[in-house]
């Protein structure tokens, strides 16, 4: 039974067929699109800005106010509500309450407790944890167990995170919806009818349902910010090197990289700042040093009345055109004026080689993958099937371990590789990469940042796309040139469209210059805290205190 104070703070859910729609803003209930410039009625004060949850927890948690046992309680019993409508975890974590334990013995003691100290953290399953299984999502890696710790997850827990449970993704990363999955398909918390988003939808889904506090995510083309945007949640992509990848199931390596996601930008930055830098067993991570991003920030209380006066903005002109939903775009233009308002020079910029990043990343990343999938043959990696002869035990193994679009991801990069044909896929797409890089290179040497939608809609119905890979593969568009030119990326939640109970969310994608990512998320923090609109909390939560 839970406690008095983990009562209090357990959120009253309603059933999925029960969920009824929340009024949105008195113009936003009249318009397509929910906007930034709209006021609340005189009568309705605004909605507060986002707290930090693992601020809170920590103040909490050292004033004996609460105890990590009690929290973990409240976030258990939500999970355990809300999870037969949203499948975000393939496993939970049988020892949260146990480790719950160990950090409020430590505070008892008087000892010092990390930063992240009680905070429950949800794992994408492609990232390795020794004492839960890592599937990646496929069958081929069913009930593995990894013998250690992914260095992000081994420095969450060295900072008292504690991991609540592995989420559910798309198929060693490859999909847009978590359709992919071998085992289950995640709903979203917005309208359960829809997609959350992936690969890291499990993440996604399970930060915006407040199943967990944080969550881990991998982005290869746009993996952490498309769900982000799709569960209205914060999703960041760090530059490629700033975070290990030891312990990342290899899908691209020249683009994976290890993200965050969060309901606030500070506890993002939190979590980001817990995982980054060098990592002797990554030879890609860099040894940079790491901010203290959380340092960057300040206070809502005592912002200027435009504190971002002349940072310069540029609004990429390719991603409001043919294709982008027209509500997608109000919403980004709204945020754009609303950048204006904080004092920021927006103007448009055009990067003709934008369109081109799409068919470029999806040669690489599919040749790639052709490689880095070859270990799971039934012998090195990956579950055995029984056969009389060798090369039939790689073919058998691997038709029944991997699932469609994962095949036909192989069969798409041997085919590039092959020869005869490298030159014509594979070296134009290196070549188209280098391009992409200059093109944003000379676009951030005349602009602090860039912004644009990080997906040209927004969630979409499950089943919708799933037998249409080409249409799936398009809604990439937004995503993944950021990470062909190795960049930092953050998403987070400016305004809604029609759609589901109560609304859709849509997410407004800032991309900064290399290993800039102090200035993207102190931009965020600045656009959040004064951002005029309702909550971000999906219906599928009714409680006034969540935050």
């Amino acid at each position: 039974m839970l406690s008095t104070t983990a009562q209090s703070q357990l959120c009253r859910l309603r059933p999925a067929h029960a969920l009824k729609p929340r009024p949105l803003t008195t113009t936003a209930a009249a318009a397509s699109s929910s906007l930034l410039a709209d006021q609340p009625p005189p009568s309705t004060p605004p909605p507060p800005p986002p707290r930090s949850q693992i601020l809170t927890l920590r103040r909490s948690l050292l004033s004996r106010q609460v105890t990590a046992v009690q929290l973990a309680e409240s976030y258990l019993a939500r999970l355990r509500l809300t999870e037969p409508h949203l499948n975000s975890f393939l496993h939970v974590s049988d020892a949260v309450l146990t480790e719950a334990r160990s950090v409020d013995d430590r505070i008892g003691r008087g000892e010092d407790v990390g930063p992240l100290a009680g905070v429950l953290v949800g794992v994408k399953d492609n990232i390795c944890t020794a004492d839960m299984p890592s599937t990646g999502g496929s069958r081929i890696l069913e009930d593995y167990r990894p013998p250690f710790d992914a260095t992000a997850v081994r420095k969450v827990r060295e900072l008292g995170g504690i991991v609540v449970g592995k989420t559910n993704l798309d198929e060693f990363g490859m999909g847009s919806t978590t359709e992919g999955s071998a085992y289950k398909v995640t709903a979203n918390p917005w309208d359960v009818s829809r997609v959350p988003g992936g690969s890291s939808g499990g993440s996604a889904a399970a930060v915006s349902a407040r199943q967990c506090m944080v969550a881990l995510g991998s982005d290869t083309g746009g993996s952490v910010r498309q769900p982000a945007s799709f569960c209205g949640v914060v999703g960041f992509k760090p530059s490629y090197g700033r975070v290990s990848r030891y312990g990342l199931m290899a899908y691209a390596s020249s683009l994976d990289v290890i993200g965050c996601f969060g309901s606030s930008v500070a506890d993002t930055a939190i979590l980001l700042n817990a995982i980054s830098g060098h990592d002797r067993h990554d030879a890609t991570s860099s040894k940079r040093e790491v901010p203290d991003f959380i340092s960057y920030f300040t206070a809502s209380n005592t912002l200027e009345d435009k504190p971002l006066e002349g940072m310069r903005v540029g609004l990429i002109c390719e991603t409001l055109g043919s294709g982008v939903d027209s509500g997608v775009v109000s919403v980004i233009n709204a945020a754009a004026s609303h950048m204006e308002e904080l004092g920021c020079i927006v103007e448009e910029v055009s990067l003709p080689s934008f369109s081109l990043g799409l068919p470029a990343y999806y040669i690489l990343a599919s040749s790639e993958s052709s490689s880095n999938l070859s270990r799971y043959d039934g012998v090195r990696y990956g579950s055995q099937a029984v056969a009389d002869e060798l090369s039939s035990l790689y073919g058998v193994s691997r038709a029944e371990g991997f699932g469609s679009e994962v095949k036909r991801r192989i069969l798409m990069g041997t085919y590039a590789l092959s020869a005869g044909y490298y030159d014509a896929y594979y070296k134009r797409a290196q070549q188209v990469r280098t391009i992409i890089q200059k093109s944003f290179k000379a676009a951030l040497d005349e602009n602090d940042i860039l912004i644009c939608p990080a997906a040209p809609s927004a969630a979409y119905k499950i089943g919708e796309k799933k037998n249409d890979p080409l249409a799936m593969y398009a809604g990439d568009i937004m995503t993944v040139n950021v990470n062909l030119a190795g960049l930092p990326a953050l998403v987070l939640p400016s305004g809604f469209v029609d759609g589901g109970p109560s609304g859709l969310p849509v997410g407004l994608q800032m991309i900064g210059a290399a290993f800039d990512e102090e200035k993207l998320l102190k931009v965020g923090h600045i656009f959040e805290q004064t951002l005029r609109s309702r909550r971000f909390v999906p219906p599928i939560i009714e409680d006034d205190n969540v935050c």
